[in-house]
């Protein structure tokens, strides 16, 4: 094809009919732009451009932005205003946090950009709006959060308390990984009292973490959590989500901590750019976690951002179940049939009653991105289906949930049971929730044989359990009829369940 073909049937592809919202978090340390498409329960980030500036670098010397960092700042933000007219991103907001609050030339910085970038909106957050956006953020990800967060940034830590899912008294102190080790001369040996005694201005802090969550926001962080997945063999590689019990969130800041520069050089799984900054975070974490007496660490990839994102949403949407709005995003992006999922929820249910309010919200959840794979490559629709769901951006799901929904549509699609790509779900579950999910997995198997995949044809049929006999009723009036493939997989299905199956025709 020559390029005046090409450009002719380049312009007849779809123009993009989700809007896009844009936000630069222009922090102590970094400076991130977020391209957010459409505006569902789960924020989909379809840009995400980073820099590491250092612009509070200096800070506490000073008592001003980093000098070399400023004018490198301006550069970054007029690259990002351009991508975001190319986008036709809209609104684009620049939200500056601790570094340009606290500076004495933080105004002059954010004038100076306001000259350079004229008409786009740039917002200093006090520390409590920052402590709120943040947690809104967290609570996408963690709607039913207790405990507490802590935002750790360059510059300061937010802490928040939560309950049920409400968010309670706020903090801000002055301990993000560049403060601290400006406040310490850079010995993390003397990181302790620093920490303790500011961490001791918070009356709440242990009320509202003891035995509950800790919350952990923040790219020094996230890159402790990416230390300890390496170091465990973690089989999935997502912070968002990631739990560690405390001992060892403990233990591992307390090597963290210690850790010579080039020892931590060797350390799989640490960033390169943020080496400097991981002894004053694991510092920082370990404290914390003896302040709260938390029982676990949560890690979050939201924050401020997301808060951000989540301001723009609708009651409505906001108290969506995350998985839940995860799963009907999948459906309606890859699947064939909207009415099918909520059909193939009714049609299951027989087999799995009497079960909790958790595992029937992870069978309807199944059963809507049980089609995901519908316009792959026949040879591979098990595989991709697979990484597709289990990879999924959904912010509400914690790894096991994943992994169940990941298992259950890979055996919709008939998965070899020794694929090797299975293993990364099989070490997230329990036998139990395995077994499960490929009994589920096999009863859509069995109810797409039946449907084509139309909730029409799946209306001829109905699968119910008699005593110690799985029942498929057909009605062959309606298209659907028993022949060798239904009654290979019913049976396969009634095996399972350790049942017999029957095979009968409606008269």
């Amino acid at each position: 094809m020559n390029a005046a073909a090409l450009d002719d049937s380049t312009a007849s592809l779809p123009s993009r009919n989700r809007p896009c919202r844009g936000v630069v978090d222009l922090g102590s340390n970094s400076v991130r732009l977020v391209v957010f498409e459409g505006a569902g329960r789960n924020p989909l980030a379809i840009v995400n451009e980073k820099a590491v500036l250092g612009l509070g670098r200096g800070l506490v010397a000073s008592g001003r932005l980093n000098p070399e960092a400023t004018g490198q700042a301006l550069t970054v933000m007029q690259r990002y205003c351009a991508v975001a007219r190319a986008m036709d991103v809209d609104p684009l907001e620049v939200l500056a946090t601790a570094a340009v609050r606290d500076a004495a030339n933080g105004r002059q910085f954010v004038a100076d950009l306001e000259a350079a970038l004229p008409g786009i909106r740039i917002t200093v957050l006090s520390a409590d709006e920052e402590a709120h956006l943040s947690a809104q953020g967290v609570l996408l990800g963690f709607p039913a959060a207790t405990g507490v967060l802590g935002d750790l940034g360059g510059g300061s830590l937010e802490l928040v308390a939560f309950d049920a899912g409400a968010t309670g008294p706020a903090a801000s102190l002055p301990l993000g990984v560049l403060r601290l080790a400006e406040r310490t001369g850079a010995a993390v040996t003397k990181t302790r009292p620093v920490i303790d005694g500011d961490l001791a201005t918070v009356p709440w802090l242990g009320a509202a973490g003891r035995g509950r969550d800790l919350y952990l926001v923040g790219g020094a962080w996230r890159a402790l959590a990416r230390i300890h997945m390496a170091r465990v063999g973690y089989p999935l590689s997502l912070v968002h989500h990631y739990e560690m019990p405390r001992e060892e969130a403990r233990d591992l800041a307390e090597v963290v901590a210690a850790a010579t520069p080039r020892t931590l050089e060797r350390f799989p799984g640490a960033p390169a750019k943020r080496l400097a900054d991981l002894p004053f975070a694991a510092a920082v974490l370990r404290r914390l976690v003896r302040a709260t007496g938390c029982r676990r660490v949560l890690f979050s990839a939201n924050g401020v951002r997301e808060g951000w994102y989540a301001q723009g949403l609708g009651a409505d949407v906001r108290q969506q179940d995350p998985m839940q709005a995860a799963a009907g995003d999948l459906a309606m992006r890859f699947g064939r049939s909207a009415g099918l999922p909520a059909a193939l929820v009714a049609w299951t249910e027989p087999l799995f009653a009497p079960e909790s309010p958790a595992e029937a919200a992870l069978r309807t959840a199944a059963c809507w991105v049980s089609d995901v794979g519908s316009h792959d490559h026949p040879d591979y629709r098990a595989e991709h289906a697979f990484h597709r769901v289990l990879r999924q951006p959904g912010a509400g799901l914690a790894h096991p949930d994943r992994a169940f929904l990941a298992v259950a549509t890979a055996q919709r699609y008939e998965a070899a049971a020794d694929a090797a790509y299975l293993n990364t779900a099989h070490r997230l579950l329990d036998a139990a929730a395995r077994r499960r999910a490929e009994v589920l997995g096999a009863a859509l198997r069995l109810a797409y044989t039946l449907s084509a995949g139309t909730p029409q044809l799946l209306a001829a049929a109905t699968l119910n359990r008699r005593g110690r006999r799985l029942v498929l009723r057909l009605n062959p009036g309606a298209g659907v009829f028993g022949g060798e493939s239904i009654q290979r997989r019913t049976e396969a299905l009634a095996a399972m369940l350790g049942l017999e199956a029957t095979v009968e025709t409606a008269t």
